[in-house]
């Protein structure tokens, strides 16, 4: 199960950074949501889409390390979206 308003969250932020908002010239954000559950079935995040790797690598990552993760939660949260998986989200009352 997908947190859904978190990944909502992370598509809005994802598509600020491809657009190149001024608010991620400096720095890109951690996606973390707060919710650290991985799904068994993906791999990800429920919260942030992104792979125990990508998470364990974060911290020291250049800002190019980062635009590509963005990029690929990008690409999860489309699919996880666009494909009719209503079934493996779920509202969660950490995100209200």
């Amino acid at each position: 199960m997908f947190a859904e308003k978190a990944i909502k969250v992370i598509v809005a932020t994802a598509e600020d950074i491809r657009e190149g908002s001024v608010n991620y010239a400096k720095a890109l954000p951690s996606p973390c949501m707060s919710v650290c559950q991985m799904d068994a079935a993906t791999g990800h995040c429920q919260g942030c889409l992104r792979t125990l790797a990508e998470i364990a690598d974060w911290g020291n990552a250049d800002e190019a390390y980062k635009r590509r993760v963005w990029q690929a939660i990008a690409a999860r949260a489309a699919s996880l979206l666009g494909t009719g998986a209503a079934d493996r989200c779920k509202a969660t009352d950490e995100m209200s």
